[in-house]
């Protein structure tokens, strides 16, 4: 005899919303695993920034010059070569003197008449004559003419050229025989006492420039002598950027000892500021949204959750992004996966 068994169709209803709510559960606990981000933290780590400015230049003198006859003329000779060391007060160039000389020989003879006809004037007002007026005339012809030959004169001692300090030539910009008009420049020098005056001028940033003061110390390389060191120190920096470059201009004196090194050369020196800063340093894959000095960072906020904070930028090197202000030394930061982050994300922290 067969026994029959009745499935109550209750208990498959059960069963079927058992099995399904267990699907549920899986596929709800898989999503959630799906949607959590790893990510790697790290210690932000303080560091002190040396407190020297690095910068580069070229090598020039304390004081530079383009000399100039006071008159035209032509050209009679000069006495110096580019590249010529010469002595304050030595002479550089002089003009043909044929028509200054011709000049200033005209310009006595018209004192000389001037002289005669006032004590002729003055001879004549004695015996009434000549009337007070017309003696004062010739007075004031008398005058005229002296200041009319001390004008040549003056003219005459600027047909040379003198050296106004020790210096060199940096350049000959006229030959002999040429016509020079007043005022052309002949000679570009470089005034330089000896070698005491070489300088290397180099451009800073505006934060370099504020903590560079008059008098600092600083070690000069010379790419001309490699190998070799020069003293120096901070004599002289510029109050306004340099509009061709938009860097500020720093001065620094050079000891170069026995060294002549050519104008133009190529430069390296380190200045000693002695202003140490601290700041805190992060990897570069920790900021997002980088506009100028401003960007985001995240760090972890409980076990599972991160929170955006913003920072301010003071300059990157090949050990990361140094921050000005945002954060402090305890905080944590998270160096991976930053891109994919949002204060709604969950996390997950992996070593």
């Amino acid at each position: 005899m067969k026994k029959i068994i009745l499935i109550c169709p209750t208990l498959i209803v059960f069963s079927m919303l058992v099995i399904s709510c267990g699907d549920k559960k899986n596929e709800s606990k898989n999503q959630i695993e799906a949607n959590i981000i790893p990510v790697r933290i790290a210690a932000i780590s303080s560091l002190s920034l040396p407190d020297t400015v690095s910068a580069t230049g070229l090598v020039t003198t304390e004081n530079t010059a383009q000399y100039s006859f006071k008159i035209g003329g032509v050209i009679n000779k000069i006495f110096v070569n580019e590249g010529q060391f010469f002595r304050k007060g030595t002479v550089l160039a002089t003009l043909n003197s044929t028509e200054i000389n011709a000049g200033l020989s005209q310009s006595g003879l018209n004192v000389e008449k001037a002289q005669r006809d006032y004590r002729r004037a003055a001879n004549l007002y004695k015996d009434s004559v000549y009337t007070l007026e017309q003696l004062q005339n010739t007075k004031t012809a008398l005058d005229v003419a002296q200041h009319a030959k001390e004008a040549v004169a003056f003219n005459e001692r600027y047909s040379r050229i003198y050296a106004a300090a020790d210096g060199f030539v940096a350049q000959k910009m006229a030959n002999e025989g040429e016509v020079a008009a007043p005022g052309t420049p002949v000679l570009l020098i470089n005034e330089a006492k000896g070698n005491s005056n070489y300088e290397l001028k180099v451009g800073v940033t505006d934060k370099e420039w504020a903590a560079v003061s008059p008098g600092q110390k600083a070690i000069v390389t010379l790419d001309g002598y490699p190998g070799e060191h020069f003293n120096a120190s901070v004599f002289r920096k510029s109050q306004a950027s340099d509009k061709a470059v938009g860097s500020f201009q720093i001065e620094l004196k050079i000891a170069l000892n026995k060294t002549h090194p050519a104008v133009g050369m190529f430069g390296k020196a380190v200045i000693q500021t002695g202003k140490a800063d601290n700041v805190l340093v992060i990897p570069y894959d920790a900021l997002v949204e980088i506009d100028g000095d401003k960007a985001f960072v995240f760090v972890p906020a409980g076990k599972n959750s991160v929170k955006r904070k913003p920072v301010s930028i003071s300059g990157f090197d090949n050990r990361g992004a140094y921050i000005r202000s945002g954060l402090g030394i305890t905080d944590s930061i998270i160096v991976s996966n930053s891109a994919f982050l949002n204060e709604q994300s969950v996390i997950k922290i992996t070593r």
